[in-house]
């Protein structure tokens, strides 16, 4: 089934997701983005369901096409303060707060859980990245930003294999956080000890 363009008929409508809140290192990312009303795509879809080549692809398009976008990071160190949903909200607001082109009137929120932007209503859609172009363009966005941004990473770590991984809890990951413990890019909250990593198994 298609994706579908808008959610609220004659509302501007901005798509948000996030990308790496499970991740072991690494920031969170969040991209809001604001697309034609009449907007069709036949390939743009959750990110999760993309190659990388077409991730790529998709994100040229949304880049050309969208009316307005934004991303927004915040950091492991700040993820390790206020903890990892307090720190993917944080970045999806500092994502709908970097669109300056075009004032979204709803927000479409890709999960179940948000904290409210002022001034906007909003709309929870659990999956809403595979149902609505402008949240999965957003989840696109947020992907290829982090996992740029880990590539870069993993020159300098490369035995953790973050230009695979990305961060996320894979078994080459947690071996070599066993064998070379952890690194300036570790979340220390999410697992603090070489004894906790069971708890990925």
């Amino acid at each position: 089934m298609p994706l579908l363009s808008h959610h609220t008929a004659g509302l501007v409508e901005a798509g948000v997701d996030e990308a790496g809140r499970g991740c072991l290192a690494g920031p969170v990312v969040a991209a809001a983005v604001v697309l034609p009303s009449d907007y069709k795509h036949s390939l743009l879809n959750d990110s999760k369901k993309l190659t990388a080549k077409q991730r790529l692809l998709l994100r040229e398009d949304i880049l050309r096409d969208a009316l307005d976008f934004h991303i927004a990071e915040v950091s492991h160190v700040i993820i390790d303060e206020i903890n990892i949903l307090q720190a993917t909200m944080k970045a999806m607001h500092k994502a709908i707060k970097g669109l300056k082109k075009v004032k979204p009137e709803i927000l479409l929120i890709d999960g179940n859980q948000f904290k409210s932007y002022p001034g906007i209503r909003h709309e929870t859609i659990v999956q809403g990245d595979g149902k609505y172009l402008s949240i999965a363009a957003a989840s696109v966005l947020a992907k290829t930003y982090r996992d740029d941004w880990m590539v870069k990473l993993s020159k300098e770590f490369p035995q953790y294999g973050w230009d695979v991984n990305a961060g996320y809890a894979t078994e080459k990951h947690r071996q070599a956080i066993q064998t070379y413990g952890f690194t300036p890019y570790h979340r220390k909250s999410f697992h603090l000890k070489p004894t906790q990593l069971d708890l990925f198994s």
